[in-house]
């Protein structure tokens, strides 16, 4: 499956690259509409592949004992910083983005901050939990999805550097856009179905005689933990 999804994103890339060349030269607006309903597609199935911060967003929203709308607030925060960050780096700092053939697209000092500052989170969850405190939901919520954004994705990073290359920033910035609204479909759905677990989870705990003071400790601490082993193997390796 995976093979499959790489593949039709090889397939999808080289078209949209022919398609900026090809705008680049002709201008044809119809041209340009066509590469927006390409990147929406293009970033939901770019989604579906490992990284994304999916492991760490369904652990939090889950933990969080989110509703589904807040669940997909947070991921639309985690789908625009994700792209944000790819295009401001394609624009005002290419040099932090790794040119080896391997780690093409990676920003190497960015992945570390945003692992770093993951597990601290995680760590707070976890310690708040066993002290039983009260958290600020929403503004976990909030650095959750910053941080985990906070890695650039690399093909649209490759897409704005294309476009770049063409002289049509304003083309590469509407194919962001697209993609942001793809990749923020998949997560969205991601998001959801983490509350949904949760809901179901917690559902058979209060039947067995569990509280909610104690569920939602084990539901935070749980996030926690999950949170900082995601991020401390992304960040070894």
């Amino acid at each position: 499956m995976m093979d499959l999804l790489i593949s039709w994103q090889r397939w999808i890339y080289g078209g949209v690259r022919a398609s900026l060349l090809e705008f680049s030269q002709s201008g044809d607006l119809w041209l340009l509409a066509g590469m927006m309903a390409t990147g929406v597609l293009f970033g939901a199935i770019h989604a579906l592949t490992p990284g994304h911060g999916k492991t760490i967003l369904a652990s939090y929203v889950a933990g969080a004992r989110s509703s589904f709308a807040r669940a997909f607030t947070v991921s639309a925060l985690l789908a625009a910083t994700h792209v944000l960050t790819a295009v401001l780096i394609a624009f005002f700092a290419s040099q932090l983005v790794e040119r080896s053939f391997v780690g093409g697209g990676r920003a190497p000092a960015l992945e570390m901050i945003s692992r770093v500052t993951l597990i601290g989170i995680g760590a707070w969850l976890f310690v708040r939990a066993i002290r039983a405190k009260p958290g600020r939901k929403r503004a976990e919520g909030f650095w959750v999805a910053l941080t985990a954004g906070l890695v650039p994705c690399p093909l649209t990073l490759f897409v704005v550097v294309a476009a770049l290359s063409q002289g049509e920033p304003g083309a590469g910035l509407v194919f962001a856009a697209s993609m942001l609204i793809g990749i923020t479909l998949t997560l969205s759905a991601v998001a959801g179905l983490a509350v949904a677990g949760q809901r179901l989870f917690l559902d058979v705990a209060l039947r067995n005689g569990a509280t909610i003071s104690v569920v939602s400790r084990v539901l935070d601490a749980a996030a926690g933990c999950l949170i900082m082993l995601f991020a401390g193997l992304q960040l070894l390796g």
